[in-house]
């Protein structure tokens, strides 16, 4: 069983289970591309214009630094992307990121009171957006880079109102006023 299943508690159903849009990783794909043609050139330009252990420092310290901005502006966001997860249980929205650090929110479904979205011209091109999250006791939550937010929010609403529905007493999940059992 992998992440998220193992995040879920007994017989809850997961819904939905996203990473951020691929639009986060555009500008570390833009800066790989352009890091490597200049580490490309630079290295060109030091076997035709140098010989012996001078060449051989320049490659080196070359090579030393396009992998530093590689690992930098193009893995480590990669890899944030990668650990970022947004989720969404019969039960609750789940939100995970972090490598090193882990932090995270879970929203029970009958806590939040609005759902919302937004995305502009540019976004809903690419197909992307901000979702909000409004919960009864706290500002509203927003979460960017949502793929595919309009029906992420139809879905998240439409679970919100089966779950007002299917208790009118605002009283847990299964009727008890003690929430989960």
């Amino acid at each position: 069983m992998g992440y998220p299943e193992e995040a879920l508690a007994p017989e809850e159903v997961l819904l939905l289970h996203r990473h951020p849009h691929w639009k986060m990783l555009f500008w570390p794909a833009v800066v790989f591309i352009l890091i490597t043609a200049l580490a490309g050139f630079g290295a060109g330009v030091a076997m035709h214009n140098t010989d012996g252990n001078v060449q051989t420092g320049l490659l080196l310290g070359i090579l030393a630094l396009w992998l530093v901005i590689v690992v930098w502006r193009s893995l480590a966001p990669l890899i944030r992307w990668k650990s970022t997860h947004f989720i969404i249980t019969d039960r609750r929205v789940l939100i995970r990121h972090g490598v090193l650090t882990h932090s995270g929110i879970d929203i029970p479904m009958n806590r939040i009171s609005n759902v919302q979205f937004r995305h502009g011209l540019f976004d809903r091109m690419l197909g992307t957006g901000t979702l909000v999250i409004g919960s009864s006791s706290e500002d509203p939550l927003e979460y960017d880079d949502i793929p595919h937010v309009q029906k992420v929010h139809a879905m998240l609403y439409h679970q919100v109102f089966d779950v007002v529905q299917n208790n009118p007493n605002g009283g847990g999940f299964y009727g008890s006023a003690g929430g989960y059992p």
